[in-house]
């Protein structure tokens, strides 16, 4: 990656993305030596042109922006960076420098599955989860049948509450057996794209 720092004095932009929500969270500047030390330390290292100086986010606060990756732009003179943030990123405590929400709650179902997969690789005892991975794929499958039962019969005589809830617990058991199948929730996703005709 060559970077043009010459055209803004020896400073790129740096927009500073969530790996996982894609929000934006902030934008800082580098100049060659912070983003050497951003690659080197993993963690977002900007040059501060009010301190006049090197600053890695976080230093003060703890709430450092771990690097997962980095690219340039077309012109090679701006830098997106995407990172794990570990807590809020703006000094005022908001989890962006744009004062947004940090979260999408569709992805809790990526960190669901993750953790069922855990679930499923430590098998602990007292947890549901690992009752239905004990059972097996038949047990599993007919928890999924059953609730698909229970969803149509609220969607059709119940209560919008009733329904999330009884949705809630066929999508619960679905991951359940996706997971014990290999199967990524990302997977379906793919196939849903695949047959999506705008």
């Amino acid at each position: 990656m060559k970077l043009d720092f010459e055209k803004m004095g020896g400073l790129i932009p740096a927009i500073i993305q969530d790996y996982d929500t894609n929000k934006v969270l902030m934008l800082g500047f580098m100049n060659e030596e912070a983003l050497l030390k951003t690659q080197e330390l993993g963690k977002v290292t900007f040059f501060s042109r009010t301190k006049n100086r090197l600053w890695t986010k976080g230093e003060e606060s703890g709430n450092f922006l771990n690097v997962v990756n980095i690219t340039s732009d077309c012109d090679n003179d701006t830098l997106l960076i995407k990172v794990h943030p570990v807590g809020p990123v703006c000094h005022t405590g908001a989890d962006t420098c744009f004062n947004e929400k940090n979260e999408e709650d569709i992805l809790f179902l990526k960190y669901l599955q993750n953790f069922i997969e855990r679930r499923r690789q430590e098998m602990p005892e007292g947890s549901y989860t690992t009752t239905l991975f004990k059972k097996g794929v038949n047990r599993m499958a007919q928890k999924v049948g059953e609730e698909a039962v229970e969803t149509v019969i609220e969607a059709t005589n119940g209560t919008d509450d009733g329904f999330i809830y009884e949705a809630s617990d066929l999508i619960y058991h679905l991951i359940v057996l996706c997971t014990s199948k290999g199967i990524r929730l990302e997977d379906l996703a793919r196939e849903l794209k695949k047959r999506h005709k705008a």
